[in-house]
């Protein structure tokens, strides 16, 4: 969206919003980023839109597919997927933070 002001360092894109829309929708963004994506999809109609079609789209999925639960190594498979079109498509930089247990057997 235009709106005649020089864009600040901190504005989103549109391919930036639009890109990260399922990880807005999923809750996986960070709150600092939450909030810059919301601001942006509240302020621009076109992305606004697709935020609501996609919305739709996963309300209607949890509606017809909301009994089933995936294995957990497709899941990560999926979201693993998803982070790299997010990263390629977006033009952005995904932290990931990596947790590994192990339990030592005595």
């Amino acid at each position: 969206m235009t709106t005649g002001r020089e864009p600040h360092k901190d504005d989103v894109r549109c391919s930036e919003a639009l890109a990260e829309i399922f990880l807005l929708l999923d809750r996986e963004c960070s709150p600092e980023r939450d909030a810059q994506l919301r601001k942006h999809i509240e302020d621009c109609p076109p992305c606004l839109e697709e935020y609501g079609i996609d919305e739709q789209l996963k309300q209607l999925l949890h509606r017809k597919c909301g009994g089933d639960t995936a294995p957990d190594e497709f899941k990560q498979k999926l979201r693993a997927s998803i982070y790299q079109t997010v990263e390629r498509r977006g033009d952005v930089t995904i932290e990931r933070t990596e947790v590994r247990l192990e339990q030592n057997a005595e």
